[in-house]
């Protein structure tokens, strides 16, 4: 009987050589398109602003890692806010906007200390440590359904496991992290994803094809293809498609998942979409909030 690894293997393998669920990040096509999908970025950062800047400033947070930067987006808005951030992302792609974006702002003061520098997960404490020795922070944020692009290579959440504490150890005692993902349960149930929400806002239509991997029983990949159509604005003269990959997080498992991560010592707060729980019965989002201990 095939393993674990073979079957994922061999089914990536497969998906791989579709053209409709290609990986578009490595060629730049995604990073381009991923703008438009998001649509007016202050549009999208009003939902989530107050959630984010309140929490920070109640806990006197001032040095901010934006630990999947992407565009920059939400590290601009944080910067707006007088916080200092430093944005890290693992593809050079979409880092290239982010250092457009500064390279913009560079008339304003704000924007002198932004760092940004390529990061991977896997090893951040290391990789931090190069461009910004002895530094921990107030708080990480992972945000916008990034961390569930990391997928399971060997079955046993390993390497996700190792991401989040990886996190954790960026943290100063007492720091937070707020990390999210995708209601997956809900995705994998529906067979379906909604193709606007307040994180995906774009002006333009946009449909999302929505495929789930399952292996002995279990989802293992869910894959959204998505297309952004053209609008009477006259911006987009074609449809544009792009496909991305991500490993569809139960909430029980992602929860159990962040508490070990910080030693089963960290204040746990999960939200849908930015509210109590209790204030939303599906939500499209969960987001995870940690409070590493004090001592």
């Amino acid at each position: 009987m095939p393993t674990y690894q073979e079957l994922h293997s061999r089914a990536l393998s497969i998906s791989s050589k579709i053209e409709t669920i290609k990986d578009q990040y490595a060629d730049g096509k995604a990073a381009g398109i991923y703008n438009l999908l998001i649509g007016d970025s202050n549009q999208r950062t009003k939902y989530y602003k107050d959630f984010l800047i309140g929490m920070l400033k109640k806990n006197n947070c001032k040095n901010i890692l934006d630990a999947a930067c992407g565009t920059g987006i939400d590290s601009i808005m944080l910067i707006d806010e007088g916080f200092k951030v430093v944005s890290v992302d693992a593809s050079d792609k979409m880092l290239k906007y982010a250092l457009k974006a500064r390279w913009d702002m560079r008339q304003n003061s704000k924007y002198d200390q932004w760092v940004i520098e390529e990061a991977n997960w896997e090893t951040l404490p290391q990789d931090i440590e190069t461009f910004l020795p002895d530094t921990q922070f107030d708080a990480v944020i992972c945000l916008g359904n990034s961390f569930a692009h990391l997928l399971d290579e060997y079955g046993d959440q390993r390497m996700q496991k190792l991401c989040l504490s990886n996190f954790a150890k960026c943290l100063k005692p007492g720091g937070l992290l707020f990390i999210d993902h995708r209601n997956y349960e809900a995705i994998v149930n529906s067979g379906t994803t909604p193709g606007h929400t307040f994180y995906f806002n774009s002006k333009h239509p946009v449909d999302i094809n929505t495929s789930v991997l399952v292996v002995r029983g279990e989802p293992v990949l869910v894959i959204l293809d998505y297309c952004v159509y053209p609008s009477d604005d006259g911006e987009l003269k074609e449809a544009r498609e792009f496909s991305l990959r991500y490993y569809p997080h139960k909430l029980s498992t992602f929860t159990s998942m962040l508490d070990e991560a910080f030693d089963n010592r960290a204040r746990h707060h999960i939200y849908g979409d930015f509210q109590p729980l209790d204030k939303v019965p599906v939500p499209a989002f969960y987001i995870h909030v940690m409070q590493k201990a004090k001592n």
